[in-house]
């Protein structure tokens, strides 16, 4: 009996041309987020939010990816203030002067998945949210320099996890990296295995190749670190009441550095 040589376990990869209908699916979600943002204003319902991220996916030709996933009721999931993540819309949770919102949205085009995550204020907002926002900002980006060839999993892990650091030297305050939520590979499916957490020894994990994909998804907060989820069994908010904020984009590996595949029209 003859045994062959024992395989690296790696981060799922796609072609070229894979990767190529996966930047079109993200583009639709980049279009449905910048729609989003342009609507969310004070006095409109996050529900309404929700039918403006739909209509221009399926204007697309697209699938909202989010809308019946494990039975899930909305195409976007809104977060507004102390909620984190899989706030569900509604016409009753209507957004006013100050309130920081996470809209996370997902479609499915010709089978190919794009997700990706964006929090902005609506109106006039106070400068702790603000950089809030800009700490998870650069905490993604940090995230996504390291999507690089021959990296392991949690070298991207440690650079989200670096990258909140230095907001916080920047910023002169401290941030909560939320427990227990993070990134995931993504293709024909949402979710697929590897998890991503947002903090981490480096030099772990399934290795990256070039076509690797992950959605990387900081979530951060002004306060604490846990979390609870509230009677609808969806939505995620911090157990002390601080503000949270979440970004996210699909990137992929290649030989010329990442590629964001969720990018959003200027």
């Amino acid at each position: 009996m003859v045994f062959g040589r024992k395989q690296k376990k790696v981060v799922p990869f796609r072609t070229s041309g894979e990767l190529d209908a996966m930047a079109a699916a993200g583009a639709v979600v980049g279009r449905a987020l910048v729609a989003v943002r342009a609507a969310a204003k004070p006095g409109v319902s996050t529900l309404e939010l929700d039918e403006v991220a739909e209509q221009v996916i399926r204007e697309a030709g697209a699938i909202p990816s989010f809308l019946g996933y494990h039975g899930f009721p909305g195409s976007i999931c809104s977060s507004v203030n102390d909620r984190v993540v899989h706030g569900i819309p509604s016409k009753d949770d209507i957004l006013t002067e100050g309130d920081l919102v996470s809209i996370d949205c997902g479609a499915i085009l010709d089978g190919w998945h794009g997700d990706s995550a964006w929090t902005f204020g609506v109106g006039n907002i106070i400068e702790a949210d603000r950089l809030l926002s800009e700490a998870t900002r650069l905490s993604m980006e940090a995230g996504i320099a390291a999507m690089l060839p021959g990296n392991r999993l949690t070298d991207v892990s440690h650079a989200i996890e670096l990258g909140t650091r230095a907001a916080e030297a920047e910023h002169g305050r401290h941030y909560g990296i939320v427990d227990g939520y993070g990134g995931h590979a993504i293709g024909r499916e949402m979710h697929m295995d590897p998890f991503l957490p947002n903090e981490g020894k480096p030099g772990k994990g399934p290795q990256l190749m070039v076509g690797s994909v992950l959605a990387i998804e900081p979530m951060l907060t002004l306060g604490t670190t846990e979390t609870e989820t509230l009677e609808d069994d969806w939505t995620v908010v911090t157990t002390d009441g601080s503000r949270a904020a979440h970004w996210e984009h699909t990137v992929a590996v290649t030989e010329d550095g990442p590629r964001i595949l969720t990018l959003r029209p200027e």
